[in-house]
């Protein structure tokens, strides 16, 4: 769902782009490969479009491992990515010479919810992560949040990507008394652990990662989904310019509400299309590159996109925001 929601948004701007002649002249083709959510894959499907189909550049890919899969294909060939959409550190420090992200890290996102929850008087924390470098890295971020704030988690337990089983840590949870429960996973795990967790009677708080920050996410959660926190790395209100476009554009489409995963990939499409404007009438891989690394106080609504040839971290926005009864994300 969120990769669905997140290509919905891309194409809201890139349509829209399109619809008046595209970019210098030349429409903008969106190429989809489904990876099946495999390192693996991912990299061959990369392989595929930088050899066979002679793409100027990658776009919005998912996933972490998958990302970390196909950069020795971009420094191969000299193809920038923009916009993975993960916030893993290991894709801004040290520099990754071809990748330029557009949105904060997990870990700014991990930190934040950690110090938020202490902040509102809660000392019984847990935090549940997937056993791979998305995990990882998120677990991080709320280790930085726990020594901010003297706390040292009730419970921290890992699991398996693949085979998810939640069977021992959701009743050790409860055991725990925690008040809430950092869960640094995919959307299908975190139904599953919340499920879990409640049938192991625990009441707990749960907080999850941006990388579930869609419609589809609420809609599978179910009857758990309210008052569920889901970290955000965008905006949701109107008076950022981003969202307002966003959301007149969609509404123009007959598309609804604009949901923060829609939001991610019309975030990153303003920035592919000032990229390619930018590399001039005849744009190469090469020109892109430089388009990209000279991109400075660039305005895509309110908010700041920010690279340089040092620096390919784009944006640092992080928020918070609950799912609220009707099933929509709240500030």
């Amino acid at each position: 769902a969120g990769v669905k929601e997140t290509t919905e948004g891309a194409r809201l701007y890139i349509d829209a782009i399109n619809a008046k002649s595209g970019v210098n002249g030349q429409k903008i083709e969106l190429i989809s490969l489904d990876d099946k959510f495999e390192p693996k894959l991912a990299a061959e499907n990369a392989r595929r479009l930088i050899v066979e189909q002679n793409v100027v550049a990658l776009f919005l890919n998912r996933g972490t491992p998958h990302t970390e899969a196909i950069i020795p294909l971009l420094d191969q060939y000299g193809v920038p990515l923009i916009a993975p959409s993960t916030g893993a550190m290991v894709l801004h420090q040290p520099l990754k010479k071809h990748v330029f992200n557009v949105r904060a890290t997990y870990q700014r996102e991990a930190e934040k919810a950690i110090t938020h929850l202490a902040t509102i008087g809660m000392n019984k924390l847990a935090v549940v992560h997937v056993d791979d470098s998305f995990g990882l890295d998120g677990l991080a971020g709320a280790q930085k949040g726990l020594t901010a704030t003297g706390l040292t988690p009730a419970v921290l337990a890992k699991f398996d990507r693949a085979k998810p089983d939640f069977s021992k840590i959701a009743p050790a949870i409860a055991q725990s008394g925690a008040q809430a429960v950092l869960m640094i996973a995919s959307g299908s795990a975190v139904v599953d652990g919340l499920k879990a967790l409640r049938a192991a009677g625990s009441s707990a708080q749960v907080v999850t990662l941006s990388n579930n920050a869609s419609g589809g996410f609420i809609k599978s959660l179910g009857e758990n989904a309210r008052g569920v926190i889901v970290s955000q790395v965008f905006p949701h209100s109107i008076a950022y310019g981003l969202v307002k476009e966003a959301q007149d554009l969609a509404r123009a489409k007959g598309a609804g509400e604009v949901s923060p995963a829609m939001l991610e990939g019309f975030a990153a499409a303003k920035v592919l299309v000032e990229a390619l404007r930018r590399a001039g009438p005849k744009p190469t891989r090469e020109r892109i590159q430089t388009a990209l690394e000279s991109l400075s106080k660039f305005d895509i609504g309110g908010l700041e996109v920010n690279f340089s040839p040092q620096d390919h971290t784009g944006l640092d926005f992080a928020d918070l925001a609950i799912i609220t009864a009707d099933g929509r994300f709240r500030r």
